[in-house]
This record gives structure tokens, C-alpha cells and sequence, in this order.
């Protein structure tokens, strides 16, 4: 059973008698260079009998083009690791917060951690003065024990996982490479089923839209094979990922998903949509019927690619 994660703020944070062992960094990628941090975190603190406790941060927006996870799934993956608590940072108000000041003000005095688990390049205060070297020895000067987990390789492409990596790969459309840097977590959209113009249901092939967060990393465009979980079900689907020029080419980009052989009204409902494939660029059609057309071949080439990957068996009812 998956625990349920508390939450805490930088102010609420509670002090314990015997600490925590503590996971540093931002995270944003979960791939697994990063779950080796939270995962190391999560079984030293086992092995003490105390709490994991995974430091992240709120406003943070590290290259410009989005996050590639929201702040409550980024928590989520935390959960499924297997954390206790996550303290939460507003980034924008300790930006300019020294080295000295982040270990004293933040980490030690208002964490109090027994241990400190971080990756081999985390920087940290103003100008990134602070780095693992500075940390250790702040750190085990007050007592504390600190571990720096390694870089991961990534199989034998003599390169290092990395979120930057990630991000270059679901640019090109590469989902399945990137699940595999992710430990088998295929790259996901959540949020709540809104309305839209209804055209898909028109034309025979209903959507559940979720809209992108403004803030939210966009994929390469385009249309993937893609796996929705709606409360305990595993469906399967279709998905377009752009901002539908055929119909309306609209400012904001949406991830809208025909979901093989299910007709329910789910407006409303917060739904989770992974992509399991790419098949082809986003692109406008002449016509309400060409895109009809293009559907239907979609959803059989959709089909096949989960027959063929083992996502279903052979001639399975969806």
C-alpha cells in the first residue's frame, strides 16, 4: 500500500526528537539518477526508524520551457518512492539566501535532519555558491551525516541521465527512451476532463481534454499511443498533444485522447494520461473529413502498437 505523504511548508515543518533523513534538490525530472536520491533517503531512514523527508521546490522554472512535472506530481512520484514528508521551498524567496544561510536557516534549523542524501552536483545559494563539498563539511561539522549518491549512467550511451536529456528526447517525441531513463515511467499529462468544442464526439470520436498548464513542459506535438487511468481503471487510447489546427488552432496547447471503446461522461474528472508511443507529427487537414479519416487509421495503428509492445494481448476488447 502506497503511504500517504504529509505535507509540509517551510514554516509548518515539524521538529522531531530523533530528525530525519533528508533528500535535497529540485527533482523536476524523476528520472533515475533522482530516484536513486529519494530511494537511498527512503531506506536509510528505514533502516534508523525514522522519517524520509524529500526537499523540492514551488516556483522554479529552470530552462525557461516549462516544468516537466507539476508540483503535485512531482509529489505523487514522491509518494509512489515511498517518502513520508516533502518540505516545500518557495523558490523565489531564498533565491538570493547565501550557502551559509541555506544550511543554517533552512536545512539544519528548521529540518532538523539527522542525514543529508544528494546527488554529485547539487548546488545550492545565491550564484549556486554552494555545492556537495560545502554542504559535507557544513554539515558534518554540526553532526550530521551527509551521502553523495553518484551520477547514473543511462545503459551504454557513455551519457548521464540528466533532465535536460529528458527534455531533448520528449522534444523529439522519444516517450519510450525517456521511460526507460525514468526506471519504466512513462512521460504523463494530469488534470481534470474539461469541455471543448465537442467536435470529436461529432465526428464519431469523443476526446477527454485535459488543458497543458501554462507552467507544464509540452511534448513534441503530435499524436501518441497513450495509456489513461481514471480511479482504479487502465484504459487505452489515442492522444493528440497540440493545439488542434484543423479546427481551431488555438493559443494554449491541450492533450485531448480518444479512448478505445469507451463512451462515459467523465467531464470533471481528473484523469492521469500516459504516452506510450509517438506515430506522427501534429498537423492541419483540409477538412473535417480528412481528419476523420486520419483518426481511424490512427486508432488502428494505436491498436497495433499495443498488441505489438504487450500493453494488451492479441484481438483484446478494449
Amino acid at each position: 500500500m502506497i503511504k500517504t505523504i504529509q505535507r509540509h511548508y517551510l514554516d509548518t515543518i515539524p521538529i522531531v526528537p530523533r530528525g530525519r533523513i533528508m533528500a535535497l534538490g529540485l527533482f523536476d525530472g524523476m528520472h533515475l539518477g533522482h530516484t536513486d536520491i529519494i530511494s537511498k533517503t527512503v531506506s536509510l531512514a528505514e533502516k534508523a526508524g525514522i522519517k524520509s523527508c524529500v526537499q523540492t521546490f514551488s516556483g522554479f522554472d529552470k530552462t525557461g520551457n516549462g516544468m516537466l512535472y507539476t508540483l503535485e506530481e512531482r509529489i505523487s512520484i514522491m509518494e509512489e518512492l515511498g517518502a513520508d514528508e516533502v518540505l516545500i521551498l518557495d523558490f523565489p524567496q531564498i533565491r538570493d539566501m547565501t550557502a551559509h544561510d541555506y544550511c543554517e536557516r533552512i536545512i539544519r534549523a528548521a529540518a532538523s535532519p539527522a542525514g543529508i542524501v544528494m546527488g554529485f552536483d547539487y548546488t545550492f545559494g545565491k550564484d549556486r555558491s554552494g555545492d556537495t563539498d560545502y554542504m559535507k563539511q557544513y554539515m558534518e561539522e554540526a553532526g550530521i551525516g551527509v551521502r553523495i549518491v553518484k551520477e547514473r549512467d543511462f545503459k551504454d550511451t557513455g551519457r548521464k541521465c540528466s533532465t535536460t536529456w529528458l527534455k531533448e528526447l520528449l522534444e523529439q517525441g522519444g516517450v519510450d527512451t525517456a521511460a526507460e531513463m525514468c526506471g519504466g515511467r512513462y512521460y504523463y499529462y494530469s488534470g481534470t476532463v474539461s469541455h471543448g468544442k465537442q467536435l470529436g464526439r461529432k465526428l464519431g470520436f469523443p476526446t477527454a481534454n485535459i488543458i497543458i498548464p501554462e507552467d507544464k513542459f509540452v511534448v513534441r506535438r503530435g499524436v501518441y499511443v497513450s495509456r489513461v487511468t481514471l480511479g482504479s481503471r487502465t484504459l487505452y487510447g489515442v492522444s493528440n498533444v497540440g493545439r488542434r489546427p484543423t479546427v481551431e488552432n488555438a493559443e494554449s496547447d491541450i492533450i485531448e485522447t480518444f479512448i478505445f471503446d469507451f463512451d462515459e461522461d467523465i467531464y470533471g474528472a481528473k484523469i492521469k494520461t500516459e504516452l506510450l508511443g509517438f506515430l506522427r507529427p501534429e498537423q492541419a487537414f483540409s477538412g473535417q473529413d480528412e481528419l476523420a479519416s486520419r483518426v481511424s487509421a490512427d486508432k488502428e495503428t494505436a491498436r497495433r502498437y499495443l498488441e505489438d509492445k504487450g500493453f494488451i494481448s492479441k484481438n483484446a476488447v478494449l
